[in-house]
């Protein structure tokens, strides 16, 4: 999954950039944008459906996701309960959760999101209040408590460190810098891919027969 950042577009146009990642093998794009306002946000939304061929989600706005014709949100601890959202979309929306201890497993284990997006695994910069790191054994142990649901690893993902995140039972990885702060995101998001194939096919990997696409 390659999640967009504004702060890394540099001009650059974030629907071409999504294309080369979904070319080079991303299987999920996930729109985000705390500061974009909601008009951009449902523009980016609306423009990255028609173009792509994976699913987008967006990330908090429920709201932006339902106008804009995406495939999913993705909410986080402090958002509006997913269950009192999951009434409100339609069959098949993808709601997926994040989950950074294991007081919030506890919680997501409840909410029946259609994934879980577990971190930070390593330090990152992209999101300065996302906590300590987890590393490869911490998300190993939230990745066990997830009730038959596939888990994503988050928070400082690179080519370098996927294959572990993938071994510790993740089905795919959430990107940002490593995809869209890279020269070429099509090699970049190609590299990702080859890593968490790498790791899965070394013991890892998680649930099958969910809407999320792996890795």
């Amino acid at each position: 999954m390659v999640i967009t950042d504004p702060g890394l577009l540099a001009g650059r146009d974030p629907v071409a950039l999504c294309r080369a990642a979904v070319l080079g093998g991303a299987t999920m794009v996930q729109v985000r944008g705390k500061d974009t306002s909601v008009r951009d946000l449902v523009t980016l939304t609306r423009a990255l459906t028609a173009e792509l061929t994976v699913p987008v989600l967006v990330n908090d706005r429920v709201d932006v996701a339902l106008v804009a014709g995406a495939a999913g949100a993705h909410l986080g601890q402090d958002d509006v309960p997913l269950a009192a959202v999951r009434p409100h979309v339609p069959a098949g929306f993808i709601l997926g959760i994040s989950v950074g201890s294991a007081s919030e497993a506890q919680r997501a284990r409840a909410s029946h999101a259609e994934y879980w997006s577990i971190g930070p695994c390593y330090a990152t910069t992209t999101k300065p209040d996302a906590g300590q790191p987890l590393g490869a054994r911490g998300f190993a142990a939230l990745a066990r408590l997830a009730p038959g649901v596939p888990v994503i690893g988050i928070g400082g993902i690179s080519p370098a460190n996927a294959a572990a995140i993938a071994q510790a039972g993740a089905v795919g990885v959430a990107v940002i810098h490593a995809v869209l702060g890279a020269a070429d995101p099509r090699a970049a998001a190609a590299a990702v891919r080859g890593a968490v194939l790498t790791g899965r096919a070394g013991g890892g990997g998680g649930s099958s027969g969910s809407p999320i696409p792996a890795p």
